[in-house]
């Protein structure tokens, strides 16, 4: 006890004495922990963000009944009449009808309002005597009274600048008329409205007359008598009603399932970010692995002295573990402050680039115990290795001064590496030859084997190449050139492992990157190849087109042929399919419709076309008859009238106007888009103003020319890419500070080598140059392996997505051009700090030391 007790004494004397090392020790587990704190609280606060829109729902509702099918026209009005007429039998205390349909509101700039992703709804506004939930308006507003006048929720109205008063334009479901002007006259605080909900109210009538048929109800909400339960009377409805055609649910089921609704998101968009966390934790490692290499190696001297005067092997390995978990508990605590400010960052930059909820950030019980798991277990671990290798080494030999750390041979871990590397190859290449999910999951089985090789084999690997470099990039500065490239080389483990980090980050920004470029590719390859409109009248933010724009659009002047595409869903064979409708025009005047088996491309109003690849997947053939299923249980036959080449803009099929009409009740009928072509000799910009004109009245339309069409799908994905962009910006700046780290580490590792320099007539300003070139060849060479990795990988992931329509891989190399670039210019910003700290080594006092 007394010498387990006194080599803590020493180990906590030891962090004293030397408080530069022990700063870098804890930023070295501050950069680890706080990636992975900040990946758990971030994803935390945006689920939280997501479900808290639902948690307010159905309050105060006992049972609530909806129709089975979303497309149905709703709830009959005489299933309302039977619960009122038994409300008494049934144990109901109130019944609320409503109505509901989508809405686009523009705020105060006259754009329409982003929500994030949340609802945006209209509904009928309920006065306080006759609703079940508790909300009120807030003081200064009224009830609204005509289609003219709304109540607005408040957190929506702060959002896009609005106020009592305010006065401004609504988009009602489709729009299948232009915007109507309204005045905001009401509004209301509601549970539902984090996360950029929207609710318009209109008066009840009003609600009535937009989105019902006047004989249904979109919703039945009830409350329960007292001594009667939610699920004592939610049993009771459903005995009355047909529950084959609607939900009977409690209040605790609403807001449950639609719940579940936004998890199937979460699920996918968590899974993404713990992969994130994942790697942090991955580069934290490394990262804490490699300092504490580097310390204990500095230590070899200092611990052999211990083991001179009497301590044993056991003794030095606890006093450095003791040592690891002294900072591994400050430098948790202080990373998971850092994680907190980090996912704050990321939420901020993540929010405006792709309209995710917001919310209050949400720091739980996993990022507490992830940061010190990190904090404490992984430095623990990462420090026992050296403790050990260091304990073993005998006093005399230690105190030498020759002895560095990574002096052990590297064939074994190299020749395990190539091993690795092989798996990598074969399994990535037998990826890339199919396409489909297992396919997908082999090539991700293969991206981890090469990760391991380049962990292995790292730093055999680095010798040649930064050696090479070194040759290259250090010719022009002379014999400093030649010293940044030895010091680079002479200790491979080290300029690996500092490598990695960069390396990882570097070949996930590849990855996407060429997911990014081979999906915009794919995009721009489908609409050269498909359309032949001279402009697209699309819907804003991927809203759809009001049903009514293309009435207006075939009025203009010099226009050859329109045709407007709708959304058709049905049931086909038993299974849900999901095609187009095209309506209006001729489709050859459009778009390339060069049909296989079929005499004309005039599309039959009551028919349908099919691709090529439909017909093969489907064994589908022309003259063939498809029984269409429609939402409310509609039969309609559909016969195959031509078979088209494939044309990634046409996938996979197409139906005419009537079987549209047929299909697709009006309350559902969706419109994507508008395809223009001019009449020879029109002037294409005196159409597209008259476009413009004819269009200006609506809120959520905007005219494209080809070009624009495909920078809006590719704005697009960018900003479905901005969160992957975000964390990866986040891992890419934590591999920064893990190199300037590191570089500081060595420079005091390296005082007595730098002061001999120094002594013997090296400059201060060769010394900085020094230390620049050598983080520059450790950033370029992490940089080179992580693009080439990254580019092997997402070239392979793209070829097993050609099932879903994915074209030929395409390499983003502006990206990977700038990604080397950069990673230079990130060597010398790494190298600032460590050397300024090198030049300003006194020699004298440097040796004396050593």
């Amino acid at each position: 006890m007394a010498a387990s007790s006194v080599m803590r004494k020493v180990s906590l004397r030891n962090l004293r004495a030397h408080k530069l090392r022990l700063f870098l020790t804890v930023f070295s587990i501050v950069l680890g922990t706080s990636f992975v704190a900040g990946s758990i609280v971030f994803t935390s606060t945006i689920s939280h963000a997501f479900n808290s829109i639902f948690e307010g729902a159905a309050q105060g509702v006992a049972v609530e009944i909806t129709p089975q099918r979303s497309t149905s026209d709703g709830v009959p009005d005489s299933v309302v009449d039977q619960l009122r007429e038994r409300k008494q039998e049934l144990g109901i205390d109130k019944i609320v009808t409503n109505q509901q349909g989508p809405v686009t509101i523009a705020g105060a700039d006259g754009k329409a309002l982003q929500t994030g992703g949340a609802p945006s709804i209209a509904t009928a506004y309920i006065p306080p005597d006759q609703a079940i939930s508790s909300e009120r308006l807030l003081p200064g507003g009224r009830a609204p009274n005509g289609q003219n006048e709304i109540v607005l929720n408040s957190s929506a109205a702060d959002k896009g600048g609005l106020k009592v008063g305010s006065k401004t334009k609504l988009v009602i479901g489709q729009g299948s008329t232009q915007p109507l002007e309204v005045t905001v006259v009401g509004l209301v605080d509601l549970p539902t409205s984090t996360g950029g909900y929207v609710n318009v109210q209109f008066d009840q009538q009003t609600a009535s007359d937009i989105f019902s048929d006047g004989s249904h109800v979109a919703v039945v909400d009830m409350s329960a008598v007292s001594g009667v339960s939610a699920d004592e009377l939610a049993k009771r409805v459903s005995a009355l009603v047909d529950t084959d055609q609607f939900k009977v649910r409690t209040g605790d089921q609403v807001r449950a399932d639609e719940k579940a609704q936004v998890n199937q998101f979460l699920t996918i968009f968590t899974g993404i970010l713990l992969a994130f966390a994942a790697i942090g934790l991955i580069v934290g490692t490394f990262i804490i692995y490699n300092t504490f290499s580097m310390i204990v190696a500095q230590r070899n001297r200092e611990l052999a002295l211990l083991r001179a005067i009497g301590a044993s092997r056991r003794q030095v390995s606890r006093s450095v573990l003791f040592e690891a978990f002294v900072v591994g508990v400050i430098g948790g605590l202080v990373g998971l402050g850092v994680g907190v400010g980090l996912a704050a960052v990321l939420k901020a930059v993540v929010g405006s680039a792709s309209g995710l909820p917001s919310g209050s950030l949400q720091v739980g019980v996993w990022a507490v115990l992830a940061a010190l798991f990190v904090g404490i277990v992984v430095t623990m671990v990462s420090a026992w290795v050296p403790a050990v290798r260091a304990a073993r080494v005998s006093p005399v030999e230690a105190m030498r001064a020759g002895v560095t750390e990574g002096a052990a041979p590297l064939r074994n871990r190299t020749l395990v590496g190539v091993v690795f590397l092989l798996i990598a190859i074969g399994t990535i290449a037998w990826g890339a030859m199919g396409a489909g999910l297992l396919r997908a999951v082999v090539v991700g089985i293969g991206a981890g084997a090469a990760i391991v090789a380049s962990v292995l084999a790292g730093p055999a690997l680095s010798k040649p190449i930064v050696g090479g470099l070194g040759r290259v990039i250090g010719a022009p500065f002379g014999t400093v050139g030649r010293l940044a490239r030895t010091n680079a080389v002479r200790n491979p483990r080290r300029s690996a492992a500092t490598a990695f980090a960069l390396t990882l980050g570097l070949m996930l920004v590849a990855v996407i990157g060429t997911l990014g470029a081979s999906f915009k590719g794919t995009v721009d390859q489908a609409v050269d190849a498909g359309i032949r409109a001279d402009y697209i009248v699309a819907g804003t933010n991927n809203s759809p087109v009001p049903e009514s724009v293309a009435g207006a659009v075939t009025k203009v002047p010099g226009i050859s042929d329109a045709v407007s595409f709708g959304i058709v869903s049905a049931r086909i064979d038993g299974q849900a399919r999901t095609g187009f409708a095209a309506l209006g025009g001729d489709l050859n005047g459009v778009s390339v419709l060069n049909m296989l088996d079929g005499a004309s491309g005039k599309l039959p109003a009551d028919g349908m076309f099919i691709s090529e690849r439909t017909a093969n997947e489907r064994g589908w053939k022309r003259g063939q008859t498809l029984t269409f299923t429609s939402a409310d249980g509609t039969q309609v036959p559909v016969t195959i009238a031509g078979v088209y080449q494939d044309n990634e803009a046409l996938q996979p099929w197409m139906v005419g106007s009537q079987v549209y009409e047929k299909v697709m009740p009006e309350t559902s009928r969706i419109t994507f888009g508008l395809f223009v072509k001019a009449a020879p000799g029109t002037n294409l910009d005196t159409l597209r103003t008259d476009l413009e004109n004819a269009t200006s009245g609506y809120l959520t339309v905007q005219v494209e020319t080809r070009e624009q069409y495909k920078s809006s799908i590719s704005e697009q994905i960018d900003q479905m890419l901005a969160t992957l962009y975000a964390m990866l910006g986040l891992a890419l700046l934590i591999a920064v500070l893990g190199i300037i780290n590191t570089l500081a580490l060595s420079v005091v590792e390296r005082k007595r080598e730098i002061g001999m320099l120094r002594a013997i007539g090296t400059l201060r300003s060769q010394i900085r140059r020094t230390i620049y070139l050598e983080s520059v060849l450790i950033a370029i060479y992490g940089a080179v392996l992580g693009v080439v990795l990254g580019s092997v990988i997402g070239w392979a992931l793209v070829r097993t997505l050609a099932r879903w329509g994915l074209g030929d891989p395409v390499l983003p190399w502006s990206l990977m051009g700038w990604t080397l670039l950069a990673s230079a210019v990130v060597g010398v910003l790494a190298a600032l700090w460590p050397a300024v700290r090198a030049a300003r080594t006194k020699p004298l006092e440097a040796i004396a030391e050593g």
